[in-house]
């Protein structure tokens, strides 16, 4: 079964880049063909990538009985356009995935007590914050303003110059306040997190307060979203975290459907994914 692709229309939030509009997402929706009501799953790509990244991930859940549906990232998605704000305004992804959850409450038979989400990269800290984790006001307030570096993006060079250029000092310390509130979404009782991004600009605490089961998977090879500050973290801090590493040659982006894969990374994934969804959900 292919995924169905729909356009979801966020009328609470405007278009970057047509301010005047309201926000347009696309998502990838592979609908339950077993019984109904059905569990569900869904799915945040990496920074700078699409809903079909994750395909490897969503079939073999989609063959389990549960209905899958990823989004892609407005301003952050390659079939969307390349905005600044879609790459450092990192809590609106949260805000992107309840919208399609509500969708999914509106048009499909689903079971409302069983919602897990999983992500890679960028995706696996949007899937944090969903569960309840929250962003550091004062670092990442602090990397807006040019005082700390803030984390290579290849996908976007001069991102915080760029940022800084279109933005006063003072809405950005704004628009941090606002996107540190919890963005926590009570639906989502399970996550699974792909070699997670951005760990050190989560308020730890937040990470401690999580009480949903979360799988952490990375590989030790990875130089993009380095383990010991990333996946390490978001699996030693959350309470019910586990996970281990896939292998020490193992990089960041096995995690996407068109790389290679000689050691069957993603196929061993996806079958711990089933099983972690059917087990937590």
């Amino acid at each position: 079964m292919n995924p169905e692709i729909t356009q979801l229309l966020d009328r609470s939030r405007s278009s970057w880049s047509v301010p005047t509009e309201p926000r347009l997402l696309q998502a990838r929706i592979w609908p339950a063909h077993g019984s109904t009501p059905a569990p569900v799953v869904v799915l945040s790509h990496g920074t700078g990538g699409a809903g079909e990244d994750l395909d490897w991930l969503a079939k073999p859940l989609n063959d389990a009985g549960f209905l899958v549906a990823s989004v892609d990232h407005h301003g952050n998605s390659y079939n969307d356009e390349y905005l600044v704000e879609g790459f450092t305004f990192a809590w609106e992804r949260a805000r992107d995935i309840t919208l399609l959850i509500d969708h999914l409450v509106d048009e499909h038979d689903i079971d409302i007590r069983r919602i897990g989400a999983a992500g890679f990269s960028f995706g696996g800290y949007t899937v944090t914050a969903v569960l309840g984790g929250k962003i550091d006001v004062h670092i990442m307030d602090a990397m807006f303003q040019g005082h700390i570096p803030a984390p290579d993006v290849p996908e976007f060079p001069d991102l915080i110059k760029t940022l800084r250029s279109k933005y006063s000092d003072a809405e950005l310390t704004s628009l941090v306040e606002s996107g540190a509130r919890s963005m926590t979404d009570t639906r989502v009782r399970a996550g699974i997190l792909l070699a997670p991004a951005i760990g050190r600009l989560l308020i730890p605490e937040s990470l401690q307060h999580i009480s949903a089961p979360v799988l952490v998977r990375w590989g030790d090879a990875d130089d993009n979203t380095p383990p010991e500050d990333n996946a390490l973290l978001y699996r030693d801090l959350i309470p019910h975290a586990y996970g281990e590493s896939l292998g020490s040659n193992v990089g960041h982006y096995v995690f996407l459907g068109d790389r290679e894969d000689p050691t069957g990374v993603r196929p061993r994934v996806a079958a711990e994914a089933v099983k972690f969804f059917m087990s937590n959900l």
